[in-house]
């Protein structure tokens, strides 16, 4: 591989007088509150995928069968994710960050909100919608609601990482920018604590009754405090001067789309993972060790994302201080190289069946390597856009590789799973799938494979001009 590219690109002052530490107390608020609503939405959607959606949207279908239609679901969610970072991230480019954000947040939080009040396929007992369900209409409001919440997040974490690193001081971006990302971590665990409570009673109680309903309602909570702590935030300083100096662009997709195709292929390759990890080990190991053929019983899941995310919300600004230091491309290379040296022991290790080893292991995948990659992630991926489709960059990067890698692992784990379960003579024979956490850690060593690979052709943008129009790979080329 070739050197890593270090860009020795000119910086602004430390201090911008537009900004006042209440400005920047506000600004981390808000967007923390909304990467929290975005992150538990996403962990609420993962877990009822591995765990509950089956019986309650595909009741017809053997368990395998009924796993994959699930996180067919789950994938639809990502699929749409880059046409609402096109159509929002080209808004946030021309209307500015806080429109933006105030209604992708609006957006997610209804499309949970409504997903707990869903009749399902044959109603449960205690279900105010009656025994006798809806049928077919079932999966099909959840899908649609499941596009809502994807057009939505398609834009959400791509403004929260932007609005923070153009509101914070040049030489403590990385730091800034993660806070955001610590939301992530209060939302999964807010998630995880509810699905343990409610598995705890194990899963038919759930299944059966209105339960399963409640931590969907909770998200109305979560949209409340995130719309009125951003109605009272200032537009970002960068867009305000671009505004100011009528430097708006007209066109950003076009502007991106001609100029920035390098800087979109490197964001691509740097998310692919740390996002297809996040989806791999909050879902897929989920399903995987609870499956007939490794038989962990319990809520598994839910206690694993407790303790991964609690890893996590440390790890995150850890990771974002880290890259002030040392860094942005040295610190994310480190993180991803460990995810990549890890697939085959942690995947070997789920294969055991050991819910202590289980939780030891998810623990370590998720809060050291993917969200350590998450937290030196905000800075690094906004420095390397020019300024005016910065929004629309960021957001094209980061959900195209989020259907690439976060959206597709999930399903594509699931046909591994069934693959090796029919060959190894169907689900009713004993011990059937269990050798497919081999081909699920190759899986996961391929997309960290590319992304350490990605990392050696990216320039490193660290603290440079966020005023600047051009990209951190032109920026570098003609200084």
């Amino acid at each position: 591989m070739t050197k890593p590219v270090q860009a020795d690109i000119p910086a602004p002052p430390d201090h911008d007088p537009q900004v006042t530490t209440a400005d920047l107390r506000r600004a981390a608020w808000a967007s923390s509150i909304g990467s929290a609503l975005e992150y538990y939405d996403f962990a609420l959607y993962s877990l009822a995928s591995a765990l509950i959606f089956s019986p309650l949207f595909f009741p017809g279908a053997d368990p395998t069968t009924g796993l994959i239609l699930s996180f067919s679901t789950y994938f639809i969610g990502f699929l749409v994710r880059p046409i609402g970072g096109i159509v929002f991230g080209r808004l946030g480019d021309r209307l500015g960050r806080k429109f933006v954000l105030m209604t992708t947040v609006a957006m997610m939080g209804a499309a949970s909100t409504l997903i707990g009040v869903l009749p399902t396929y044959d109603g449960a007992e205690g279900d105010w919608y009656g025994a006798g369900g809806v049928g077919i209409l079932a999966p099909i409001l959840l899908i649609l609601l499941r596009v809502v919440q994807g057009l939505g997040a398609g834009a959400e974490m791509a403004g929260a990482s932007i609005l923070m690193t153009e509101y914070a001081p040049r030489r403590r971006r990385g730091f800034f920018a993660s806070l955001p990302f610590m939301g992530v971590q209060v939302g999964t665990v807010a998630a995880a604590l509810i699905y343990f409570l409610l598995y705890s009673a194990g899963r038919e109680s759930i299944t059966a009754t209105w339960h399963w309903r409640i931590p969907f309602l909770a998200s109305i909570v979560i949209i409340a405090v995130a719309v009125w702590l951003r109605l009272r935030l200032k537009e970002s300083p960068t867009f305000r001067k671009l505004e100011a100096r009528d430097q708006i662009a007209d066109h950003p997709l076009r502007e991106l789309l001609s100029n920035s195709r390098p800087t979109l292929l490197r964001g691509i390759g740097l998310r692919l993972a740390e996002n297809g990890s996040s989806s791999i080990y909050q879902a897929l190991a989920v399903a995987y060790v609870t499956s007939a053929a490794i038989g962990v019983t319990g809520p598994i899941g839910a206690l694993s994302l407790v303790f991964a995310a609690t890893l996590g919300a440390i790890m995150v600004p850890v990771a974002g201080a880290l890259t002030d230091r040392f860094g942005r491309v040295r610190v994310y290379r480190g993180f991803a190289t460990f995810q990549l040296v890890a697939a085959f022991p942690v995947w070997w290790a789920l294969s055991r069946g050991s819910t202590v080893l289980t939780i030891v292991v998810v623990s370590l995948a998720l809060g050291i390597g993917t969200w350590g990659m998450f937290g030196s992630q905000s800075a690094f991926m906004t420095e390397l856009f020019g300024a005016r489709h910065r929004y629309l960059g960021v957001s094209v990067a980061r959900e195209v590789s989020a259907v690439l890698s976060g959206g597709v692992a999930p399903l594509v784990g699931a046909g591994i799973i069934a693959a090796v379960v029919a060959a190894d003579g169907g689900s009713g024979t004993p011990g059937a799938g269990l050798g497919s956490w081999v081909w699920l850690a190759g899986y996961t060593a391929l997309l960290c494979a590319i992304t350490v690979a990605t990392t050696f052709v990216t320039p490193d943008p660290k603290g440079r001009d966020l005023e600047d129009h051009r990209d951190a790979v032109d920026a570098l080329r003609h200084t």
